[in-house]
C-alpha cells in the first residue's frame, strides 16, 4: 500500500455504494447491518457486484489505481452478535470483494481492498463517540475479522470525533495492517466535535506507535475542507478525499428521500482542485456520487 500511495500521482477510490441500493424497491437493508448481508442474497450480491464492477471498470480504463472497501461499516461485534446473521460476516465480505478482483485479469495488482469499519454510534453526533480506551476495546474484533479476510487495508470512516479516532488508530496498529482514518468535517473544515485537522492528526500520529497511512476526509463536500485556511502542514497527512455530491449540511441530507447533489461538474472541478493545489491523492465519491463522478474526475484530469 505505501508503494503504491509512493508511485502513484492520483488513486481512485469507489463512489456511493449504499445510498444507490437504499432507493431500489427490489433490495432491503437489514435494520442494524445495512448493507452487508446483502452478500448472503442472490440479488442483493448481484447488485453489489454491479456496482462495484462499474467502478472498477472506470479505474481500469483510466489505467489508474483502485480502492474497494468491504460494505461492513456497521459490523461491528455488538452489532453482528445481536442480528443473528453469520458472525463471519466480515471475512465474508472481503471474500466477496476478492472473487470480484479476481476476474479482473491484468488489472488485479492495481486494486486493493479495505476493511471498512466506522464509530460505534451516530456518524453524525460526537457527543456519542466512544472515549480513546473504549474504542481501542470495542472495535478490536471487527479489526481481527477484516484482517482474517485477508483485505490489503484497514479504513476507519466518517469519524466524528478524535479521541474515538484515537482509538480506532490504535486498536488497527496491533494488526500489522496499513490503515486510514477518515474524518467526517462541518462546513468550516473541523472535525464535527470542534477540533481542527491538523490538531486532530497530529494527535494521533503523536500518540501511536504505527501511524496512519494517511488520513482522509469522507461524507463532506469539497468546499468544507476550507483547502485555502488550512495550515500547509496538513496536507502531508491529509491525502485523500471522499466527497458528497451535495453541498448541504449533514443534517439536511441525513434521511433524506432523494439523492441531492451539485452538478458533477462543479463536484470534480473542485475535487481536482484539491488533487492539483493540495497534492490530494485518493479521490473518490460518497453519499449522492455514482459512476458519473469518478468518470468526471478521470477525465477531468486528463484534460488538465
Amino acid at each position: 500500500m505505501q508503494q503504491l500511495l509512493n508511485n502513484s500521482r492520483l488513486i481512485l477510490m469507489e463512489a456511493a455504494i449504499v445510498e444507490p441500493l437504499r432507493r431500489r424497491s427490489d433490495i432491503e437493508f437489514h435494520p442494524t447491518l445495512v448493507n452487508a448481508p446483502l452478500i448472503y442474497e442472490e440479488a442483493g450480491r448481484e447488485a453489489l457486484r454491479v456496482l462495484y464492477q462499474n467502478y472498477i471498470d472506470i479505474a481500469v480504463e483510466a489505467k489508474m489505481p483502485f480502492l474497494m472497501c468491504t460494505p461492513t461499516w456497521r459490523c461491528n461485534q455488538e452489532r453482528v452478535f445481536e442480528s443473528g446473521i453469520r458472525t463471519s460476516i466480515n471475512q465474508d465480505a472481503a471474500h466477496f470483494l476478492q472473487e470480484i478482483r479476481g476476474s479482473q485479469k491484468d488489472a488485479i495488482k492495481n486494486i486493493k481492498i479495505g476493511g471498512l469499519l466506522g464509530c460505534k454510534n451516530d456518524c453524525y453526533q460526537p457527543q456519542e463517540a466512544l472515549s480513546a480506551i473504549s474504542a481501542e476495546q470495542f472495535h478490536a474484533w471487527q479489526i481481527e475479522q477484516l484482517n482474517q479476510g485477508g483485505v490489503d487495508f484497514i479504513i476507519a470512516e466518517t469519524l466524528p470525533d478524535v479521541e474515538e479516532a484515537l482509538g480506532l488508530a490504535r486498536a488497527i496498529e496491533k494488526s500489522g495492517l496499513p490503515y486510514f482514518i477518515s474524518f467526517v468535517i462541518s462546513r468550516d473544515g473541523r472535525v464535527l466535535d470542534g477540533t481542527a485537522l491538523d490538531t486532530a492528526i497530529k494527535r494521533i500520529d503523536a500518540n501511536t506507535k504505527r501511524q496512519p497511512l494517511g488520513f482522509m476526509v469522507n461524507c463532506a463536500y469539497p468546499s468544507f475542507l476550507c483547502a485555502a485556511s488550512q495550515p500547509a502542514d496538513l496536507f502531508k497527512r491529509l491525502i485523500a478525499y471522499l466527497a458528497n455530491a451535495s453541498s448541504l449540511d449533514h443534517c439536511d441530507l441525513d434521511g433524506a428521500p432523494e439523492l441531492l447533489g451539485e452538478s458533477v461538474s462543479d463536484w470534480g472541478d473542485a475535487m481536482l482542485e484539491l488533487h492539483e493545489s493540495y497534492g490530494m491523492k485518493v479521490l473518490g465519491g460518497c453519499c449522492g456520487t455514482g459512476g458519473e463522478h469518478l468518470r468526471y474526475l478521470v477525465h477531468g484530469k486528463q484534460k488538465k
